[in-house]
C-alpha cells in the first residue's frame, strides 16, 4: 500500500522550545497553520506571549509558556500546562538554543556547561517530560531535535555547541529504539547557517575572533562552502519539520536531515 503523505495536523498538539522568535517560532507558526494546536515555550514570556497572540490572530490556537529547559520543574510545569490546556502532548520540537564563541583553551568551565545545559540536558529533559504523557495513550507521537550540520562536522570556536549537537544523534536514536513501542518516533534535523538573531550575533564575534571582516565572515566561513552562498532559511527548517511531523510511517525514525545548501553532504 502507498504511503499517503500529508501536511495537515488538525487535533495534534504540539509543544516547540525557544519558539518566541528565530527557527522555533517559523515552525510554531507553520504547525499553527497546519491546524496544530501550539505551546509557545521560551524563557521570555513575553516575547511568547506575543507570539501567541500572533497565531491567536490568525486564526490558530496557541499559549504562551515560561520554560527554562534547563530546569527540571520548569519543563515539568510548563508540559502539564499545555496538555491541561490542550489535552495531550504529540509533537516536540526541542528547538531551544544560544551561542558562545572561543577557542577550547579560553572557554571557561560554566560557559561549556550552559551550552551543554541548554541544549543537550534541554532536549532530555522535554523529551522525559513528554514522554510520560505519550506513553500513556500509544497514540503517534514525533519528538524533533534541532540539531546542526555541527551534529556531523565540527567547526573552530564551537567546541560545547559540537560537542552538544553531536549528542543530540545518539539521543533521538535511542529514543527510537525505545518509542517504537508506544509509536513514537524520533528525528534530528540539521540546519546550515540560518540567518537568525543567534547567527548574525556571530558574525561580529567571528569577526573579532578571526582578525577579518563582518562581510567575510559571511562569504567565506558560513556560505562559503554552500553550493550557492545562500542562508538556509527559517521557512526550509519549518517546512521540513512539517513534513517529519506529518510523515505516517517509522521509516525514517532515528535520522537526521540536513539542509544546508549542500554545505554539509552525509
Amino acid at each position: 500500500m502507498a504511503t499517503q503523505l500529508t501536511q495537515d495536523l488538525t487535533g495534534k498538539v504540539a509543544l516547540v522550545t525557544g519558539s518566541a522568535s528565530g527557527i522555533g517560532r517559523d515552525i510554531a507558526e507553520t504547525y499553527a497553520k497546519a491546524g496544530a494546536a501550539v505551546g509557545i515555550a521560551d524563557i521570555n514570556l513575553t516575547a511568547a506571549q506575543a507570539a501567541a497572540d500572533e497565531i491567536k490572530a490568525a486564526g490558530g490556537k496557541a499559549i504562551a509558556i515560561a520554560m527554562d529547559v534547563t530546569s527540571e520543574e520548569a519543563v515539568n510545569a510548563g508540559i502539564d500546562k499545555l496538555v491541561q490546556a490542550f489535552g495531550s502532548i504529540d509533537i516536540l520540537v526541542s528547538n531551544a538554543g544560544i551561542q558562545i564563541i572561543n577557542p577550547i583553551h579560553l572557554l571557561t568551565l560554566e560557559d561549556w556547561k550552559k551550552m551543554t545545559a541548554i541544549h543537550l540536558d534541554g532536549a532530555f529533559l522535554t523529551t522525559k517530560a513528554a514522554l510520560n504523557y505519550m506513553y500513556q495513550n500509544d497514540n503517534v507521537g514525533t519528538v524533533i531535535y534541532m540539531g546542526s550540520v555541527h551534529s556531523h562536522e565540527a567547526s573552530a570556536l564551537k567546541a560545547p555547541y559540537v560537542t552538544a549537537k553531536h549528542g543530540l544523534l545518539g539521543l533521538a536514536r535511542v529514543l527510537a529504539k525505545e518509542g517504537a513501542a508506544h509509536n513514537i518516533r524520533s528525528y534530528v534535523i540539521c540546519p546550515g547557517f540560518v540567518k537568525t538573531p543567534l547567527v548574525e550575533k556571530q558574525i561580529p564575534e567571528q569577526a573579532k575572533e578571526k582578525g577579518i571582516s563582518e562581510e567575510e565572515v559571511v562569504k567565506k566561513v558560513m556560505l562559503g562552502q554552500t553550493v550557492d552562498g545562500e542562508f538556509t532559511t527559517t521557512d526550509d527548517i519549518a517546512q521540513l519539520a512539517l513534513f517529519l511531523a506529518a510523515f505516517p510511517t517509522n521509516a525514517m525514525t532515528g535520522q537526521s536531515f540536513i539542509a544546508s545548501h549542500g554545505w554539509c553532504m552525509k
